[in-house]
Parts: structure tokens; sequence; C-alpha cells
């Protein structure tokens, strides 16, 4: 479409908004009963009194706003909705969704789609000093999403770095890896890498030499045991963002994580955020005290619940 296509594209739907009374007939955009409307120049659409900008349907204020009209009980409704961060008391409009739950719904989905294709910012990889192994994934994002299996697993070249780099049987093997959200990562690693690693020290335990895991699935834990051999494992993960929330991180914990193993065999905690999570400080605790908890049963897993009863 060039310019003057474009215009006339422009110009007609002016005249129809006209028409149907959306803009108020002014000298320069006359109201004609008969239908038919002068030639209007793109320069007075632009300096018409006319506004597209809507307001940001992400916002606090309306996020939370019913849109059912004329509800029944309306203090009912809003304690609803205040209840639960599933999407009800949307309203609709016909059998579809009204404008602002439309474009609310695909600003979550963009939020959703910018944790799952972002990389975790180098400089807070560099902040911890954590360098950087890759799984088996070759051809980027897309490959991750399409073969899980190759996320488990280590390339060659992420083995070598590993056993040149890291100490050998640690007590306490702590990973981080991006998993499906790099704002996760993001969002709580500064809060929560300094209360794991002042716990272990503070119990006496050894900590192993912390690195990064590009294009990571949980499973990748039982390489990384059979490479370091270390007591427990801890994974720091991206969590599978959901709309409009990207932030959520995982801890996965192993006794003795070898390959083998499955999620039966190891210990989540799960939705570690601020603001409706689990904080990321208290995560931190939590995970030391889990940790100690599994080197005093030898377990993890279904394991260790059996031991510890």
């Amino acid at each position: 479409m060039n310019d003057t296509e474009f215009n006339q594209l422009v110009e007609a739907v002016i005249r129809q908004l006209v028409l149907e009374g959306v803009i108020p007939p002014t000298p320069s955009l006359p109201h004609v009963s008969t239908g038919r409307l002068p030639r209007i120049s793109s320069s007075t659409i632009l300096s018409s009194s006319l506004t597209i900008d809507l307001p940001d349907a992400a916002s606090e204020n309306l996020r939370y706003l019913p849109g059912i009209h004329h509800p029944k009980d309306p203090a009912a409704l809003k304690e609803l909705i205040a209840s639960t961060s599933a999407r009800i008391g949307v309203g609709r409009s016909g059998p579809r969704y009204t404008t602002a739950s439309l474009l609310l719904f695909q600003g979550d989905h963009a939020v959703t789609q910018d944790a799952l294709y972002r990389e975790v910012d180098q400089k807070l990889l560099d902040e911890f000093n954590l360098f950087t192994v890759q799984t088996r994934i070759t051809e980027g994002k897309e490959e991750y999403l399409l073969r899980p299996d190759l996320g488990r697993q280590l390339s060659s070249e992420a083995r070598n770095m590993i056993n040149q780099k890291c100490i050998k049987n640690p007590q306490i093997q702590l990973v981080v890896g991006d998993g499906l959200s790099a704002a996760a990562i993001e969002s709580n690693l500064r809060q929560i890498f300094p209360v794991i690693k002042q716990g272990i020290q503070s119990s006496g335990l050894t900590l192993g030499t912390p690195f990064y895991v590009k294009y990571c699935r949980v499973g990748v834990i039982n390489d990384i045991g059979d490479i370091l051999n270390p007591e427990v494992s801890i994974l720091l993960i991206g969590e599978r963002p959901g709309l409009g929330r990207a932030e959520s991180m995982s801890a996965y914990m192993a006794y003795r994580p070898k390959n083998g193993q499955n999620d039966s065999d190891r210990n989540v905690i799960c939705n570690i955020f601020e603001n409706g999570g689990t904080n990321p400080l208290e995560a931190g605790a939590y995970i030391v005290q889990f940790v100690l908890k599994m080197r005093q049963n030898q377990a993890s897993g279904v394991k260790l619940k059996l031991a510890a009863g």
C-alpha cells in the first residue's frame, strides 16, 4: 500500500465515523445527511479531536474492573474477582470478548511470549560470577520448545567445561537455569542466591562452583550429578509463564542425582516470586532447611517423604 492508498483508506474511515456520529460535526468535518462527505485531507485528520489511544488495560484499576453490566450483586462480584487470578466477571459483547478484555488478554500473552524468547541478562550472570554452559539444543528457542529431551542433556562442550571449572564431590551444588522464563531468573536471583549461599555456609556445608545452564530443563540435574557427584543438587529455574505472570521461579532439589532419576526422586519449591508467591528470601531459607533434611535422611522426593514420615 502506497501513501496515496493509505491516505484514501484513512479518509474513508473518518468519513464513516462522522456519518455514524462518533466524531462530532465540525467546520472541517461537516455532517452531511445524504451520507456524502467532501474529501478530507490527512492534515485535517491529524488536527481533529479524534483520539484513538485507550487506557492501559493492564493497570491495576482496570485489570480487576468488573465487565458485567448491571450485575445483580455488584459488591459480591467485586469480591469474587478479587479472590482469584482467574479471568472471571469480564463480560461479553454478544458472543465475543469485550475490547478491554481482549486487549488485556493480548497484553498478558505478549508478556508470556517475551519471557519465553528473551535471554537472561549477561550482566546478572556476571554479577554472580556464573559461567555459562548449554544443553544439546543447537537451533535456539524454537528447538528448545519442541525438544524438551535435548534440554535435559548437557552438550559435550558443557560437560568438558564443568569438568574443568567445577569442584568435584561437593556437598551442595547450586545451578541456575533459564527454563521457560528468563524474567523469573532476573526477578528473583539477586534475592534468593545470597540467602542460599549464606545458609549453606552457616550450616558448615561446602558449596560447589555455581554456574548457569542455557536452554535448561529440570532433568539436566541428572547429567550434572553424574559429572560432579554432589550430595545434594539445587536447580533454580524459570517456570512456564502464565498470562501476565512471567516472574515465577522454581527450585528443584535432588539427593545424589544421577541418570535414571525422575521427578519422583526430586523435591520442588515452586511459585517463587514477590507479591503473591513465595517470597524469594523466605524460599531461600526454606531451600536450606530442605537440604539439611535431605542429608539427614539421605533421600529426596518420595523416598524422603517415606523416610521422614
